[in-house]
């Protein structure tokens, strides 16, 4: 039995748990999810089976170095210490791939530069100054992966080689196809496993076709691939690794159907092409169809589904495309759970459906999200009571509670840290109390005693207008007091007090007087001319 090492699947952003419940399935163990990596052990074979069996790996590395080092010039002293020679030969080609995440070693290409000199420095020293392995970008025998996070330094050998996206069916691809390893990681995050129809409305060139169809039947995707990086490494095993390429005892007959179809022939024919080269036609169902003539569907099955963005692939309308995904969904698929890739802007809103669940991914270079959308007839409340749920509407509920419930806790809590008790809440609940208790002793019945003069009272009446004159007599006064107020020379009320007069602003003269108000310059411009008006006819008297 082989011994255990280290090793690192890397994947895409949102699809690290689906790569863990992969390889926990194939028996690795120490499974770690991380950023766009998932770290794993496992022997040799577990190495062979990562490469063939996960839909959902983009490659597999074996760590065989760490180190720290501060700069360029650590980073080649310790690169140069590693024993080379246990991995190649002077006759053998070489590739190194950088990823830095790291404020000192900023520039990758020179990383790989460094890294290269001591290599081939390592060889030079021991066979000559001729004497030294080659580099080639491509096709190298071996391919050693630098990956630095901060000082960290970890050098590890890539054993796929090519990316393990590229699984070797494809034939040919209309443009901007969707990743094979993102459209299983869609497929896988969505639970379906062939146990209902699947269909794909809007198919292009066939990818989530091909992929459920490999996930329908357990196919593992690597068989179609000519070659893998691992099988030039000189502690390759040729016996094991055809024993696992040819073992087809997993497979599973498919009883249902994947449906595809799209609005271009065009795409319709390179997705038929590429279904034959998968061997899978059997299972898939192809047509091309605009999504406006699809007017029945499969009962019970799911939808997955990568509409255009308006960004690499755009439509006549992209509103009204959205609109009619989102009257499709609510009219013909109705019992379906949906997943459509949408791009984060305006357009997925048209849909008019709230989604249940809303996953960020990456498709490319294009932030997206995977959106899910469970199609329920009746109301929601119908819907909740047969036990279901639409998580990403719950969830925001329940969050507001929890916020709502936050909020209450703190605001109570800086009420008691201001100087307030539980005792003197229930102070102030003894005292409304024994008000209500006096209220309630108090003879309503006798209204003498009630509305008396000078007396206080808790109902709507006044409690006499004496009173009320009193009260406004002493406001009168405290108004008096102050610059510019009332004043009264009687006691009499029914005498108007006197206002006191402000002096007014002097102003300039105008071309029209009568626009100053009350101004003495206007009234002396004006004393003693006659207005010119015609003069007053006269009534007739009878």
């Amino acid at each position: 039995m082989t011994e255990n090492f280290e090793m690192v699947a890397k994947t895409f952003q949102g699809l690290e748990d689906v790569l863990a419940e992969e390889l926990r399935n194939l028996g690795a163990i120490n499974v770690e999810p991380g950023r766009r990596m998932v770290s794993f052990e496992g022997d040799l074979e577990m190495l062979y089976k990562a490469n063939l069996c996960c839909r959902t790996a983009l490659r597999i590395l074996k760590p065989i170095y760490k180190f720290t080092a501060r700069n360029t010039d650590e980073l080649y002293e310790h690169a140069k210490e590693f024993n080379w020679g246990e991995l190649m030969s002077v006759g053998s080609t070489f590739s190194i791939d950088t990823v830095a995440f790291s404020d000192e070693f900023t520039h990758s290409r020179f990383v790989t530069y460094r890294v290269k000199d001591a290599i081939v420095d390592w060889f030079k020293d021991r066979y000559g100054a001729d004497k030294r392995p080659g580099v080639r970008l491509q096709d190298a025998d071996v391919m050693i992966n630098v990956h630095i996070a901060g000082e960290d330094v970890t050098l590890s050998l890539d054993s796929s080689g090519e990316s393990l996206h590229k699984r070797g069916y494809r034939v040919a691809q209309t443009e901007a196809p969707i990743n094979e390893v993102l459209a299983a990681g869609i497929i896988l995050r969505s639970g379906w496993r062939g146990d209902s129809p699947l269909v794909d409305p809007m198919c292009g060139s066939g990818t989530f076709l091909i992929e459920a169809a490999l996930i329908a039947a357990n196919i593992n995707p690597g068989i179609y691939r000519k070659h893998y990086s691992f099988e030039n490494w000189k502690d390759f095993n040729p016996e094991l690794f055809d024993h696992l390429y040819n073992d087809d005892s997993g497979e599973r007959e498919f009883t249902h159907k994947i449906y595809g179809a799209d609005i271009s022939p065009k795409a319709v024919e390179i997705a038929s092409r590429n279904i034959r080269s998968a061997g899978v036609g059997r299972m898939i169902e192809l047509q091309t169809k605009p999504l406006s003539e699809w007017f029945d569907a499969p009962a019970d099955g799911v939808m997955i589904t990568n509409p255009p963005y308006g960004e690499r692939i755009t439509a006549e309308n992209m509103e009204d495309l959205y609109a009619l995904i989102g009257s499709k969904l609510k009219n013909i698929f109705k019992g379906y759970h949906a997943w459509i890739i949408a791009a984060k802007n305006e357009f997925v809103n048209k849909i008019g459906l709230a989604p249940s669940e809303k996953i960020p991914i990456l498709n490319g270079s294009i932030e997206c999200e995977l959106r899910e959308y469970i199609i329920f007839e009746g109301d929601y409340k119908s819907f909740r009571r047969e036990g279901n749920r639409l998580r990403e509407i719950d969830d925001k509920k329940a969050e507001k509670r929890a916020d709502r419930k936050k909020e209450f806790g703190k605001a109570r809590r800086d009420f008691r840290r201001d100087g307030a008790s539980r005792k003197g809440e229930r102070d102030f609940s003894d005292k409304r109390r024994e008000r209500r208790e006096y209220k309630a002793k108090e003879p309503r019945n006798k209204l003498e005693e009630r509305y008396r003069p000078g007396g206080k009272s808790f109902g709507k009446f006044a409690s006499g207008r004496d009173d009320r004159r009193d009260d406004r007599d002493r406001r009168d006064n405290r108004r008096d007091e102050r610059p510019g107020g009332f004043r009264k020379f009687r006691d009499d009320r029914n005498e108007a007090p006197q206002k006191r007069s402000f002096p007014t602003q002097r102003q300039e003269p105008s071309e029209n007087p009568f626009a100053a108000r009350r101004s003495e310059e206007a009234l002396r411009s004006i004393t003693g001319k006659q207005p010119s008006l015609p003069p007053m006819r006269r009534r007739k008297e009878k």
